[in-house]
């Protein structure tokens, strides 16, 4: 089974994820490669490098070190479609930096919200509890569609309204985003819940593996879930 590739992107050091699908095809969780933090084409380089295709950018949840990749991802591939949870789809598009000022004064970073003034708008969204093949439905070819079939969406609340992680039982790995860290989880300052949070970190620890290996949006990434509480 191929490997996912993390790459280190954005002002904040996102964990990219670069997730192997079928042929050429990955997806790309949480682009976050920008000029603002002299990595702009770091994401489209490795993709160009090692031949892959994106054929969704997932994004786990609208806050800002999670998105300003987006710019430079959708001008290299403009076809590949964006797609977060409804309820986070204000943080991208013509009300990006506007949505996002809060946070980014709280972690002064305020000069950024010019940046987020080009973020594309989703180009799908979804509420969470779909197979990834039901929320990319113009792919074509059957294997990746098989592949993006082994994804499910898991609507994680808390750290935001919008918050999800990706699970795929086949592969035993759960992408995060900022909702599950190792031994900690998400803030909930910024537009969060707490009880909401801790709700969903509840429902992962009760109804998937404890060797699921879990890769969250920063840090340390790879370890289980068992580990993770």
């Amino acid at each position: 089974m191929e490997k996912l590739t993390v790459l280190q992107t954005g002002p904040l050091g996102v964990n990219t994820y670069i997730i192997p699908l079928a042929q050429d095809a990955v997806i790309v969780a949480d682009p976050a490669a920008c000029a603002f933090s002299h990595d702009e084409t770091k994401i489209t380089d490795w993709l160009t490098e090692h031949r892959k295709i994106p054929a969704v950018i997932f994004i786990t949840h609208g806050h800002f070190d999670h998105i300003t990749g987006l710019p430079a991802l959708k001008k290299a591939y403009p076809h590949c479609p964006a797609a977060i949870h409804r309820d986070d789809a204000h943080a991208l598009g013509s009300t990006a930096g506007q949505s996002q000022i809060s946070a980014l004064g709280t972690m002064g970073l305020g000069q950024l919200e010019a940046a987020l003034q080009h973020i594309p708008a989703a180009d799908i969204t979804f509420s969470g509890g779909e197979t990834l093949d039901a929320v990319v439905k113009d792919c074509r070819k059957n294997d990746v569609k098989n592949a993006l079939a082994q994804w499910k969406i898991i609507h994680t609340p808390g750290h935001s309204k919008g918050s999800v992680c990706l699970y795929s039982e086949k592969r035993k790995e759960l992408i995060s985003g900022d909702t599950l860290f190792y031994r900690s989880c998400g803030r909930t300052d910024l537009g969060g819940d707490e009880n909401a949070i801790i709700r969903s970190l509840v429902t992962l620890r009760e109804t998937l593996p404890p060797d699921t290996r879990v890769y969250p949006g920063h840090d340390y990434y790879g370890f289980t879930l068992a580990d993770a509480f």
